[in-house]
């Protein structure tokens, strides 16, 4: 059975619980964008798209008898004033006035989509724990639903989906086919989440446990024990971003938590701060945090404890942005319960939007220029051979350079770049020495001695690469040994490395030619 298919069929039992004059005016092919149907009483219906359209359905307004005909179609409104159709995804939540009675009701259309979590398969089968953040309705449960398919029925694991409201494998006793051969816990209310993921754990031996929406500390304490039981967590959290999350004081223990440190004069020099910082706690619960920017772009940390150490002392941090080609989505079918289809992989075609991989044949960047020259580009280009394209949409770049003036001024397409992780270099001035030297810059291109060397690769590496070489040489008995030139937030890495091996380090210099001397 097709997705396709699948949601047709899911599609004609929520119209079969609407109004006959709603339903006529409703048909499957006007509900392939829509995310919600909203009633309230004394209004005209209105169908919500994906793209913030509202569109009204026919001209009469809404009455009692309208929601008593809904209602009365539906199972029990649980606690949280929620309700679902048995064997779909669709969920309809209720607005009661003071007296407890219903007079609104927003009908969620739910959807089997498939092929959301191609760009992040590989991630997914580590067996590593990861957390998704991001705004409502960029798609965090229906990848939650899809992952759960893919390592119950393709790594053969033993899942189990914890679902509050019923919202990952939809409402009824039967998990939806999308979750695959997992296994299910409804839980009651919102409240009993946290007792209802321990209790997987002690109950049904689960090699992995799948949470939609942790938002208390009892719950983020929860999967902490879990993970200390050595289950694989897969789960989604409120907040838009790992930044959020951290300053988030109620859930900061799922990436460790923060603690207030006070550093000795000579360390708070050293990292030139102040003496007061915060730093990580503990280890994180999630090895692997993702954050979803938009239903096909996901900026993936994956070193958890690193990002949030990274993001706490204010050095930069760059996630690997991933991007999920929207053409081969839902072009994958969903599996019978117990079969999996093999050929799934080959069906999911995906694209790395950023590596930090050292290696000869690197994938082509995409650059969008703002208030730079795109003549000089071009001709360094074409002259020097660089593997990069320009292109006229900041959404699709993997690097934007732009003019220092701008830096400052909140211009709209940059803080658009910021909200997609798109790293930012700027030019002072629109000289050919200088874009040719932020160009490099930006795609990581330094010169090299040994013609055997791949011509790209992380600068930050290779700079820690010395310093461990020198440390060696150190410690093999050279007296002083100074690395090569970098910038402050490489040199305060290599200073924290030679630091590791009881060793002094020193910057010395000016400007660009500032560098670390090393000596016991």
């Amino acid at each position: 059975m097709t997705s396709n298919l699948q949601f047709q069929n899911d599609v004609e039992k929520l119209l079969s619980i609407m109004p006959p004059k709603i339903a006529s005016s409703l048909e499957f092919g006007k509900l392939e964008d829509v995310i919600e149907i909203v009633l309230d009483i004394g209004r005209i219906p209105e169908i919500r798209h994906s793209g913030g359209k509202i569109e009204k359905i026919g001209l009469e307004l809404i009455n009692d008898e309208d929601i008593s005909y809904v209602t009365s179609h539906l199972q029990e409104f649980t606690h949280d004033n929620r309700s679902g159709i048995p064997g779909t995804l669709h969920r309809i939540s209720a607005i009661r006035n003071r007296q407890g009675k219903v007079v609104g009701l927003t009908c969620r259309i739910g959807r089997v989509v498939t092929g959301t979590i191609a760009c992040i398969k590989d991630i997914c089968t580590q067996g590593k724990s990861i957390l998704f953040l991001g705004p409502p309705g960029v798609g965090k449960t229906t990848k939650l639903r899809e992952i759960s398919r893919l390592v119950a029925d393709e790594l053969g694991k033993r899942v189990v989906v914890v679902d509050t409201s019923n919202e990952i494998a939809g409402d009824g006793d039967t998990p939806h086919p999308a979750v695959g051969s997992a296994r299910r816990m409804q839980v009651a209310q919102p409240e009993y989440q946290k007792d209802i993921m321990i209790e997987a754990v002690e109950n049904h031996t689960p090699e992995v446990i799948v949470v939609d929406e942790i938002g208390t500390e009892a719950e983020a304490q929860a999967a902490r024990t879990i993970a200390e039981r050595g289950v694989m967590l897969i789960a989604t959290a409120h907040g838009n971003s790992l930044e959020s999350l951290i300053k988030n004081p109620t859930l900061s223990d799922l990436v460790g938590g923060i603690q207030s440190v006070t550093l000795g004069d000579d360390e708070a020099k050293r990292r030139a701060s102040q003496k007061t910082v915060l730093e990580r706690e503990k280890q994180p619960t999630f090895d692997i945090v993702i954050e979803i920017l938009d239903r096909n772009t996901l900026a993936v940390y994956k070193n958890a404890s690193e990002a949030v150490d990274y993001i706490l002392r204010g050095w930069p941090i760059r996630p690997e942005l991933r991007k999920v080609e929207k053409e081969y989505i839902n072009k994958v079918e969903i599996p019978e319960p117990v079969e999996i289809k093999q050929q799934e992989e080959n069906q999911m075609n995906f694209s790395f939007s950023r590596q930090k991989y050292c290696e000869q044949n690197k994938p082509l960047k995409k650059l969008y220029l703002y208030a730079v020259s795109r003549t000089i580009v071009e001709k360094l280009i074409e002259r020097m051979d660089f593997n990069v394209e320009i292109t006229r949409n900041v959404d699709d770049a993997d690097i934007v350079i732009a003019h220092k003036n701008f830096a400052k001024g909140g211009a709209k397409i940059l803080n658009t770049a910021k909200e997609y992780r798109v790293q930012i270099f700027y030019v002072k001035t629109n000289s050919m020495a200088q874009i040719q030297k932020v160009l490099k810059d930006a795609l990581d291109i330094r010169p090299y001695d040994n013609p055997d060397t791949p011509e790209f690769c992380d600068e930050t590496e290779l700079a820690l690469d010395e310093a461990k070489q020198a440390v060696k040489q150190i410690m093999e008995g050279a007296a002083v040994i100074e690395l090569a030139p970098q910038n402050t937030q490489i040199r305060k890495l290599q200073h924290e490395l030679v630091e590791q091996y009881g060793l002094n380090s020193t910057s010395i210099g000016e400007g660009d030619d500032r560098h670390l001397r090393i000596s016991k």
